[in-house]
């Protein structure tokens, strides 16, 4: 038996040990790939590149309010009121991430009523690690959810500009959070849960938040500004920003941060993301050079904070239309941002006497209104590099009506809630306490010592 057994091993030629060898292999490898492939099965649309992108981009956002943001804003006012605008970029971060995890995300992001979502997603109920979402789906809804907390917390950080070195703490807190559900919410759900059915319009272009994040920041900046009442010696007084480098800083971090802003709003990494990008970089660029050329011709002199505001006007026109208008679209939009917004900061203020104190309504709000309209024009392809399948007339019409319809939201519900609030605390510090500065006079600190 034993010779018979070595008989036929030995007789077996070397093709059907190859055969029965890839046998084996073949049935080793089915049962390991069991498990790798019910794996796969749960994660098929999740793009490792997208998600890598978005992530950063994330980062990036944040990165604007926390550091770059508070500088930017921290360096225009005078040295007594430093720590009050870090302390409240960082309590809005905070307080708004909490505020979008117990309900802004669910409220913006899921399906509901004409105005708001519902709240089945409230604390990210349901949402599991290998969820997506239709309108994003090669990334996680976890990242989606991360990624829009950063523009529901930056949008209240830029209005705090407006009333700078005289709101108290306390009522600045409460007046962001409930804008930001009153307000924020329902636009963010109409412009892109809906994807452009806003107000009873439909088709609504806003790539990252010309509508969503500057108009309606911009308009309660006017709004907060007038009712909270202009800073102790408005206007006679000169209010000199006490350190330009750290606002060329925060600038200059704003400006790398809008890469994750615009671009990361194509919720992809593509060739759509690379020209967002390229288009962001060409309007601040261009804002940037005009704003420096009107103030050197006006004046004589080119400014470090003029060079500096202009490329954020621009950056803050582009939004909107990042995702449509190719570079000479950029170019065009940059260069009516820079003109349109340094007449609302240097002559419109003045011809109406209201205290915004680091122009907020005059870059974003102005901004933000001028890309949300001129969109409509460069973005179309019937101009050089437009990318939107859309008839001009149309669309202007759509654009304006919703750059109006969000500034008379944002306006009356600003108005609204600080009227309500004033019933319960003041709005703004007594005189003493504005002279003393908020730093000492609201958290007991002191930037500079002696």
């Amino acid at each position: 038996m034993q010779e018979a057994s070595n008989l036929t091993m030995t007789c077996l030629t070397p093709t059907l040990w190859a055969r029965r060898a890839k046998i084996g292999m073949l049935g080793l490898l089915a049962s390991l790939s069991l498990p790798l492939s019910a794996a796969a099965a749960e994660s098929t649309t999740i793009n490792a590149g997208d998600t890598a992108w978005l992530l950063t981009s994330t980062a990036l956002v944040l990165f604007m309010m926390i550091p770059g943001l508070a500088l930017f804003y921290a360096g225009l006012v005078r040295s007594r009121n430093v720590l009050s605008i870090f302390m409240q970029c960082f309590v809005l971060t905070a307080a708004l991430s909490l505020l979008w995890l117990v309900c802004g995300y669910s409220l913006s992001f899921s399906d509901g009523g004409s105005f708001f979502g519902g709240m089945g997603k409230a604390f990210l109920n349901g949402v599991t690690t290998t969820a997506t979402r239709g309108d994003c789906p090669t990334i996680p809804e976890l990242l989606h959810f991360a990624y829009q907390m950063m523009f529901f917390l930056i949008t209240p950080g830029l209005f705090i500009g407006a009333f700078a070195e005289r709101m108290k703490f306390s009522a600045m807190l409460i007046f962001s959070l409930v804008w930001s559900l009153v307000v924020y919410v329902p636009c963010c759900y109409g412009v892109w849960h809906k994807a452009g059915a806003f107000l009873g319009l439909t088709g609504v272009i806003d790539l990252a938040g010309g509508i969503v994040v500057h108009i309606t920041a911009g308009v309660a900046a006017l709004v907060l500004c007038i009712v909270v009442g202009p800073r102790k010696g408005f206007p006679t007084t000169q209010m000199l920003p006490h350190n330009l480098p750290l606002t060329l800083i925060g600038a200059g971090m704003l400006w790398v941060g809008w890469f994750g802003f615009n671009a990361g709003s194509q919720l992809a990494a593509n060739g759509s993301a690379a020209m967002t990008l390229i288009v962001t970089h060409i309007s601040a660029c261009t804002a940037a050079i005009v704003w420096m050329a009107i103030e050197w011709i006006k004046s004589r002199q080119p400014s470090a904070l003029g060079i500096a505001t202009g490329s954020i006007a621009g950056l803050a026109a582009i939004t909107p239309a990042a995702g449509k208008v190719g570079p000479i679209g950029a170019i065009c939009i940059g260069t009516a941002s820079a003109i349109i917004c340094w007449i609302a900061c240097a002559k419109l203020k003045k011809k109406f006497r209201y205290d915004d104190s680091l122009d907020v309504f005059g870059v974003h709000g102005v901004g933000g209104f001028v890309g949300t309209i001129l969109v409509a024009v460069f973005g179309s392809t019937s101009f050089a590099g437009g990318l939107g399948d859309f008839q001009i007339a149309t669309q202007l019409k759509t654009q304006i009506l919703a750059a109006l319809y969000t500034t008379i939201l944002s306006g009356v519900a600003s108005y609204i809630i600080l009227k309500v609030i004033a019933l319960f605390i003041p709005l703004r510090v007594n005189s003493d306490q504005e002279s003393q500065g908020l730093d000492l006079a609201e958290h007991g600190e002191a930037a500079y010592n002696d």
